[in-house]
């Protein structure tokens, strides 16, 4: 007795040797489980392959929408994406017209995206894909718009500067 804690030696010999056993059958339902996880994954990848190859037939549909005859489904779903990716430069925009200061803008960055963005203007007018070029251009005009409050920001900073010196 050892603090009031009684202990016996056979029932912790008895509690190591279950717990080795617990051990063992763990490695052994685990490496079980390791193998049906790559069994399941081939019969998923096989499964896909035969799907694949059942569906060569297949053609996608591009249906009028119900909602506005005139636009096919993807374009409704091109517009619907594009909002997202055009509209996602606007609350750098608004942060930079709030603080008043061009802090935080990358000029080199916005170059290049305005590039990308004319490229995918023309990419639309080949593919005569009405979301690309209408998401684009209001892209090009956000991007403009950033750019211009940019330097409108440095050239007022750089115009405070001498009398910050001065001073």
């Amino acid at each position: 007795m050892q603090s009031g804690i009684a202990i016996d030696r056979n029932s912790d010999l008895g509690k190591i040797e279950q717990v080795s056993a617990r051990n063992r059958f763990s490695k052994i339902s685990f490496s079980e489980k390791h193998m049906s996880r790559r069994d399941n994954l081939t019969l998923v990848l096989f499964l896909g392959l035969i799907t694949l190859c059942g569906c060569q037939d297949l053609v996608p549909r591009d249906p009028s929408s119900l909602l506005v005859p005139r636009f096919h489904r993807s374009e409704i779903l091109g517009f619907l994406a594009g909002l997202g990716t055009t509209f996602a430069a606007v609350p750098d925009l608004v942060a930079m017209l709030k603080r008043r200061s061009s802090a935080g803008m990358n000029p080199r960055m916005a170059a290049i995206t305005g590039v990308f963005q004319i490229l995918w203007v023309y990419y639309g007018l080949l593919i005569a894909s009405r979301p690309v070029i209408a998401w684009n251009v209001i892209a090009v005009f956000i991007n403009f718009l950033s750019v211009g409050a940019y330097l409108h920001f440095v050239r007022k900073e750089k115009a405070q500067q001498p009398n910050s010196l001065e001073s």
